[in-house]
């Protein structure tokens, strides 16, 4: 049974860093692309990137290419979201979901495994 769980949020200032882990449990590696998601209250989950299995493609929302970056551990199960000059815009619960297929890597129906999220707060 794949698991997903997600780690390091907290709370950072305008203009700060915070990187987020994503461990992904996959005993029969059906998982091909891992991918993360934020919300706010009242609002749509998010896209904000994603990485395919052996870390050779990512693919970035519009608000956060450029200051975020996805990687991956290639020696363990963990994925990881950079985030770099980090404004009140990004706060959020940050999920991380894994999906099977190459389809929809920015859509919620892509992903079938979820997190519980993490959550991220900006604020000075």
């Amino acid at each position: 049974q794949v698991q997903v769980e997600e780690s390091g949020g907290g709370l950072v200032q305008p203009g700060e860093s915070l990187r987020l882990s994503c461990l992904v449990s996959d005993p029969t590696s059906i998982i091909f692309k891992t991918g993360w998601f934020r919300q706010t209250p009242g609002t749509e989950r998010e896209f904000v990137a994603d990485i395919t299995r052996g870390g050779g493609s990512t693919l970035y929302g519009n608000s956060v290419s450029g200051r975020f970056v996805i990687s991956r551990d290639k020696n363990s199960n963990l994925v990881f979201l950079q985030m770099d000059r980090l404004n009140p815009e990004d706060a959020g619960v940050y999920y991380c979901a894994a999906g099977e297929s190459f389809l929809q890597r920015s859509r919620i129906e892509g992903y079938k495994y979820w997190g519980r999220g993490t959550q991220v707060t900006v604020s000075s």
